[in-house]
Formats: structure tokens, sequence, C-alpha cells
């Protein structure tokens, strides 16, 4: 039998499918590979059940890594730098499982974790699992872990950040709102709906009859959070019409910031996976969706045709050299750090490192350069990243304004988007404050040649 939020039983001595899927993916974050195309490849022969319970084992480990290892370490003679990195992936899910997994008994978490370690290095680190585990289990209702005396490293401890970014993000904010913004980023991410050639209601009453719980999103009104009730996404009814695509507020709007002009040939040059050349299509007369990669433009093409937006034409394209001329608009939403985007995507905040603030805004100064080349004079060029960090932001703005001499900032029109995520003309969404992920943008006006009338 097979519980409700379990994954399915495995017969004595064996690893469930799901667990199995787990590890895998953690061998392939250690290995450089992202979380998502990792947790998509692992568990796509998994039944929906299966792969939503691996989902919140693995995102929700990485989301409080930090506060495990605390956790294990003082149950591990030497510590666990002395570990198999494996090893201690493995420990830490068997962790989780235990500690914040109720649909899990201890008798699962602990046997199933000591089979796949076992499996993997051998009988000697599958009694070390074993021991570590049950005492973890025996000694749950007094855990505790004493917390540093410093600010920074106590925050970074409790909330699984890494100290630095955390020194960061309290060297600009403060305490109260960094706190704030750790909580937010150990939330799980919602699933929000956007309606495509439907209005709001109708979609709302399809997902309702399909057993689908749905409540309001916040800052986008005609967006849907989907609560409950989602088995396979594919399966849903309103999903192979067509009628609706995944997007979080914040990326809605910065594509409703952008206010592209109805009828307007705009640019998306960064388009994968495709969520803001989608909803740019709603009243843009032609969409120029580009992507370096091939592969990743396979899911925008995917998006295209699922529903059925022929007023976008997908292209494989450097955005650092575009293949165009000019278009009336440009939305160019960079490679960035992804620190908005930290409760959607857990192994980021694991993954980047100090240097990527250097190499980054390098290649997003490249892309915005190329990118105002194409646009026509009198146009519009908006920049966008899921970053919250200055030097990807506001720096980048001053830096394009320096270099590109009467081109200005442009507001969007008053009510585009809510009056709460504006700064001085630019679009600021914080997780903290917002309850949404995070994302800035920027519209910048070209200059009318020299002579055009007034439009």
């Amino acid at each position: 039998m097979t519980g409700p939020g379990r994954p399915a039983v495995a017969s004595r001595g064996a690893v469930t499918d799901a667990r199995a899927a787990a590890a895998e993916v953690c061998a392939d974050l250690r290995a450089g590979d992202l979380l998502d195309g990792s947790f998509e490849r692992r568990t796509v022969r998994l039944e929906p059940r299966d792969r939503r319970w691996t989902r919140e084992l693995v995102y929700g480990m990485l989301r409080r890594r930090s506060w495990l290892d605390a956790l294990l370490a003082d149950r591990v003679s030497g510590g666990l730098a002395r570990l198999d990195a494996d090893v201690i992936d493995l420990l830490r899910l068997g962790a989780y499982q235990l500690l914040y997994m109720g649909s899990v008994p201890p008798y699962a978490a602990i046997g199933q974790t000591v089979e796949v370690v076992k499996r993997r290095h051998g009988i000697g680190a599958s009694k070390l699992a074993n021991a570590v585990l049950r005492r973890l289990d025996r000694e749950r209702s007094t855990l505790r872990v004493d917390l540093p005396t410093t600010v920074v490293d106590a925050l970074a401890l409790e909330h699984s950040h890494p100290r630095w970014i955390v020194a960061r993000w309290l060297a600009r904010w403060g305490e109260a709102a960094t706190r704030r913004l750790l909580v937010a980023n150990n939330g799980e991410a919602p699933l929000v709906a956007r309606p495509y050639h439907v209005v709001r209601e109708q979609l709302e009453a399809m997902f309702e009859s399909a057993g689908v719980e749905t409540g309001e999103a916040p800052l986008v009104p005609d967006s849907l959070v989907l609560l409950s009730g989602v088995g396979s996404m594919t399966e849903l009814g309103a999903f192979k019409q067509g009628l609706f695509h995944l997007q979080d507020p914040a990326s809605t709007l910065v594509t409703r910031y952008a206010s592209v002009p109805t009828g307007a040939t705009v640019a998306d040059l960064c388009a994968a996976p495709g969520g803001k050349a989608l909803e740019l299509a709603r009243t843009a007369g032609l969409v120029l969706a580009g992507d370096a990669s091939a592969n990743r433009l396979v899911r925008v093409r995917e998006n295209v045709a699922r529903l059925d937006a022929p007023n976008i034409i997908p292209f494989v394209g450097d955005a650092t050299q575009p293949p165009l001329r000019e278009v009336d608009a440009v939305l160019v939403d960079v490679p960035c750090t992804g620190t908005g985007t930290f409760r959607r995507h857990p192994d980021a905040r694991w993954r980047l490192k100090a240097s990527d603030f250097a190499v980054l805004p390098a290649l997003q100064r490249a892309i915005l350069r190329a990118a105002a080349s194409i646009v026509r004079p009198g146009g519009l060029l908006v920049y966008s990243t899921c970053s919250l960090e200055l030097e990807e932001n506001d720096e980048q703005v001053a830096s394009f304004l320096t270099e590109h001499p009467g081109w200005t900032l442009d507001a969007p029109p008053a009510g585009v988007v809510p009056d709460t995520v504006l700064d001085e003309g630019l679009l600021r969404v914080l997780p903290q404050d917002h309850g949404t992920d995070g994302a800035f943008a920027a519209r910048f006006r070209r200059p009318r040649a020299a002579g055009a009338a007034a439009a």
C-alpha cells in the first residue's frame, strides 16, 4: 500500500524509486547540474504522487541544509568533513525525512537511508548512517543547535544561506528585512497559472471542475495560485487545451511594466523558457523570441505550440550579437545570479560564487549594448533580471545611461503595475515585501532621429 504523501513502499531490502531518484539528483548537483533539469530527468518515470514526494524531499533538504548539517555534525565523531560528500547528502535526506516530513515513519526514513548508503558505499558507511539517524530520532524532542553570537553567522545557520550572501543583504537592508527575506526564501514557491485565451473566471471554473483548489495571486489579480488537487499538470484539460501557463507574478510584472505598444514588433533576446514572450504576445503584433541555446529553445517552441501563439517566432541567436534589424521594442531578461528566486531554486544559493558578481555583470553589459543597437529611433529597451543585487540592477542602469547619451529612463504608463513595486520609475519586486519572486526592470527610451516628428 502507498499512503497519502508517501512514496511507493519498497519490499524488504529494496529502496523506493523516489529515494533512489533523490540520491541521484543530489549527485547531479555536486557534478554541476541545475536542480530543475536534474529533477525532471531523474523523476520522469515516477508516478505523480512520488514525484511530488521527491520534490518535497530534495527541495526541502536544500532549503534547510545548514541547519541539518549542524544537527548531524554533533552526532558524527570528527564532524561531517571526514565523510564522503555523497554520504553527507544521503544523511541530509534521511534527517529531513525524520524531522520535517510527518508522513514518513521514522523506521522508513532510517531504514531506507541506511539501505541507500549501503548500496552506494558499503556496510561500514551504512552502520554509521544507522547510528547517526537513530540517535537523531531518539533525541528529536531535545534537539537544539547553539547559534553563533554574531548576527550574520546566526542568520546564515538558522536560515541555511551562505554567510557571504547574508552579509551582503545585512549591509544593504539591515537585520529585520534580511530576516524576512531569508524566511521568504525558505518557503515553498507556489504554482501560479496565467490564463491564456480565456479570462480568469473561466480558468478558475475549469480548475474547480478538475478538483484543483485555487487562490488569489499577489500583485497580479488575473493570475491564480494552485493550492491543492494538482495531480499531473500535463493531464489537466486546461493544460492540454493551452489555456494557461505557469508564471510567478514577478515575471508577469516585468512584461506589464514593459508596456509595449499594441501591434509592435518586439524582440525577446533571452527568451527561454518562453513565459515572457507569451505575455508580450498578448498585445504585440510580432514577438521574435531568441535564445543562444537550441536545447533551451525547444521549451519555447513547445509552449508556443501548446498555447497556440502564432505571433511568436522562436530563433536561435546570441543576445550579444542579435541577428535582427531595428524593432519597436526589445526585452533582455539577462542571465543573472538569480538571488530573487532562491525559494524557487534552492540549489542556487549553494552554487553561487562571489566571483559571479564580476563575470555576470560584464555579460549583462554586453547584452544590453547589443540590444540597444537594434531598437529603432524612439523605441523601447527593457532590461530585466531576477536578481536583488545592485551590481546587476541599478549599477547597470547608471552605466548604460552614461554610455548612451540621449537615451532616457521612461517610466511605464500610470496603473500598468502597482505603485508598490515602482521605485522612481524602475520595477523592483522584493520577496520580503511582496510575497513573490524577486525581479528588477528598467525601461529605456531611445532618442528619436533628428527631425523626426513626435508620435
